[in-house]
């Protein structure tokens, strides 16, 4: 099993080796990938060194598997090739989420669309995955009508640039801006670039992705992102609306039974999902479940995940251990 991680030395790349060595993912062969500036550097894994190549060299090495976190626009020129050289590719990127030749995967609810003539699997956005981890049990029991999500993400989702912007603020240094403005005590309420209808891609991508991962255009879905200066991952205040009604009781119960979640919701206790406590973390973590007394048959949560692990790495590579699993490469 030779396998490839392109965009080895950016942040979810990191992870992903991370993750690699956490669960002892089988390989044979490790290739990393990176930019030609990057070419030749060393990384050390698992006790061994490994010098990183470019990607017309990763392709003609012909790996088994491409995980994929190096940009969109990188997905695009590259994933076909590496396909067409029989690699099948996950990528982490949004190019090809909403291709509808594409299938878009959280493995806990749907790799088994997957076949082995998928050369190009689409990773979903980090905070659409942990919402729909919560929304998909739900959705089978109660029939989901309406989300509305108002999203509390971590820098980390824009990368090491805004990292570096919030250390140099909070360290009082001139620095290099990603953002408009300081994200040092404030909140951003701009996740992407804004599209003609007022709303952000980020937001869109909830909007569009939550439904093609369930499988029902039927869904409303609106969504508000913010930028909050956070490390650790991204929270979501989720508030649903289904078509029959429900008891809290059974929803924690659902969930609490759902591969991938954890509930933390003991008000007693002060227990609740917070991202200082996701970080580092494959979960995702849900609380404040409550009913909305506003409106019937409607439900509120708070969904907290590590939005580089199963936001991006960990996901990716739940695809990839299902798809050797399955004999699916």
């Amino acid at each position: 099993m030779k396998i490839a991680v392109v965009g080895a030395t950016g942040m979810v790349g990191e992870i992903m080796l991370k993750v690699l060595e956490e669960r002892n993912f089988p390989y044979t062969e490790l290739i990393l990938v990176a930019s030609e500036k990057s070419v030749g550097k060393i990384i050390e894994f698992k006790g061994q060194k490994h010098s990183v190549v470019g990607l017309q060299t990763a392709v003609d090495m012909k790996a088994d598997i491409a995980l994929f976190s190096a940009g969109g626009q990188t997905s695009l020129d590259w994933a076909p090739k590496f396909a067409a050289a029989g690699t099948t590719v996950i990528d982490n990127s949004s190019a090809w989420r909403m291709d509808p030749s594409k299938k878009l995967i959280v493995p806990e609810i749907n790799a088994n669309e997957l076949t082995k003539e998928d050369k190009i699997i689409a990773n979903p956005n980090c905070s659409t995955i942990q919402m729909v981890l919560a929304l998909a049990p739900l959705h089978k029991k109660y029939n989901i009508k309406r989300v509305v999500v108002s999203t509390y993400q971590s820098i980390t989702g824009t990368g090491v640039k805004a990292v570096e912007q919030f250390e140099n603020e909070c360290a009082g240094i001139e620095g290099d801006m990603v953002y408009k403005y300081k994200i040092n005590r404030n909140c951003i309420p701009q996740c992407d670039s804004f599209e003609d209808n007022g709303y952000t891609k980020e937001e869109m991508k909830l909007v569009k992705e939550t439904k093609k991962i369930l499988s029902d255009d039927s869904i409303k879905v609106t969504a508000t992102a913010v930028r909050v200066p956070v490390v650790g991952g991204h929270s979501e205040a989720v508030n649903v609306e289904f078509s029959n009604d429900f008891e809290v009781g059974d929803i924690r119960t659902i969930l609490s039974q759902t591969d991938g979640i954890v509930v933390q919701d003991n008000l007693d206790t002060f227990t609740y999902p917070m991202p200082r406590y996701a970080e580092g973390k494959n979960d995702v973590f849900v609380g404040r479940i409550r009913r909305d007394e506003s409106q019937e048959n409607t439900l509120n949560m708070w969904i907290v995940a590590d939005n580089l692990r199963k936001g991006a790495a960990t996901n990716t590579i739940q695809i990839a251990e299902y798809l050797i699993a399955n004999k699916l490469v």
